[in-house]
């Protein structure tokens, strides 16, 4: 995947942060997003999270996370995640570009 990290920081802003944070340990409305590359799903220290996301057996790498991009209801039924999915594929590997810068 190649996004454009600078273009997945403006998504980033109007889409995501207002239930995320991607400073290290800023949980609010939804988990912080500091180092989500590589992480098991559930396993911010200090959010809760649904039974779901706990225990998917999940790890964001680069394809899980656009999988769960895309639609996150679909991946992980019963996160308390509203979130729709970002539609297009260039928005997912934009974000997921960003993401790895944080």
């Amino acid at each position: 995947m190649s996004g454009d990290p600078a273009k997945g920081a403006k998504l980033f802003k109007t889409r995501c942060a207002t239930c995320h944070s991607v400073a290290e340990g800023a949980n609010s409305t939804g988990p912080s997003l500091h180092n989500i590359l590589n992480r098991p799903s559930g396993s911010v220290p200090g959010y809760a999270y649904t039974a779901a996301n706990k225990n998917s057996g999940l790890t964001f790498d680069e394809e899980t996370l656009d999988k769960y991009l895309t639609k996150p209801t679909a991946l992980i039924p019963g996160t308390k995640m509203v979130f729709a999915g970002f539609k297009k594929q260039k928005d997912r590997d934009d974000i997921i570009a960003y993401l790895k810068t944080v």
